[in-house]
């Protein structure tokens, strides 16, 4: 547990300049999946983190957006900041709701403070079921809450282990809200489109409440870039539910095995969307429909 405020950051998981990508995404296009952190100074880490990262701004978000042709956005508040998710709201506040976010909090949460974090454009709450991160709520208590969630039109999102998804099958599909799966559920893309764990998934895609995250190719790959033994899986979920997935980078790739490429991130798109149809759907109209994001806007950081 790291606990001090002067605790060292790791090296930055993030390539300072991304490739430009080849593929110009349909306008309007959001990028589903990232975090936000720090400026330490003004934002500082939660105590008993698992990890302390490079401060990654706003600021560098939005430049990185600009670059790969992005103009909305889901920020996921980062285990790193806890249940503060002032880091967060602040990213939000400066789009103008243009990027929409997802909380941490815990279960008995009161609706007052989701009403506040409401107002403040978050419309999700991510629960992990992740070694590496804080042990997450029972999933009973996180799927008890989704009732509230409904309420105020929010859904649970789910991070876990490739192996959990068959166990907890039955409580996702009790959910009143709708629940969106991380990455792809983090497969082992060396295990091949027939293994266990992505039959569970794709059986627990057939609930039409269960919407999915196409990102984290570049966290299921065994190969490395270009991703291509994790490439299948994404492709498989665009093809089967075209109407209930998303996608993004996951800037800036904490807790990572190597240093993605955003823009080669981007250029995969070719792949696991082929179409211009496929794409339109993936990029701009299911999150728009989902997340309700306000207008794109000119954003403070990003290039002129």
């Amino acid at each position: 547990m790291q606990h001090t405020a002067d605790t060292p950051a790791a090296a930055p998981y993030w390539m300072a300049t991304p490739s430009k990508p080849k593929l110009k995404l349909p306008r309007g296009a959001c990028d589903a999946h990232v975090h936000v952190f720090g400026p330490r100074a003004r934002f500082p880490f939660a105590d008993g983190r698992s990890y302390t990262p490079s401060d990654a701004t706003k600021e560098m978000l939005f430049k990185l957006h600009a670059r790969l042709g992005i103009e909305h956005c889901v920020i996921v508040q980062p285990n790193c900041h806890g249940t503060d998710i002032s880091v967060t709201a602040d990213a939000i506040a400066a789009t103008g709701q243009a990027y929409k976010g997802i909380a941490l909090v815990p279960t008995n949460v009161s609706d007052a403070e989701l009403k506040r974090l409401d107002a403040a454009g978050l419309c999700g709450a991510r629960f992990h079921y992740m070694r590496h991160l804080s042990k997450g709520a029972p999933i009973d208590a996180a799927i008890a809450l989704g009732q509230r969630l409904a309420d105020i039109g929010w859904h649970l999102q789910i991070h876990m282990e490739a192996n959990l998804i068959g166990d907890m099958t039955p409580a996702l599909k009790r959910a009143a809200c709708p629940v969106v799966i991380d990455h792809m559920g983090r497969l082992d893309a060396s295990l091949g489109l027939e293994q266990p764990a992505f039959r569970d998934l794709l059986a627990l895609m057939a609930n039409k409440n269960v919407w999915i995250k196409v990102s984290g190719a570049d966290r299921i790959t065994r190969q490395g870039p270009p991703y291509a033994d994790a490439i299948p899986f994404a492709r498989k979920l665009v093809a089967e539910f075209g109407d209930r997935v998303v996608w993004g980078t996951d800037w800036p790739h904490p807790n990572h095995t190597h240093v993605p490429d955003d823009g080669l991130l981007v250029d995969c798109l070719a792949e696991i969307a082929p179409s211009e149809a496929a794409r339109q759907a993936l990029l701009v109209d299911n999150p728009q429909r989902f997340y309700r994001f306000a207008p794109a806007r000119k954003l403070h950081g990003a290039p002129s």
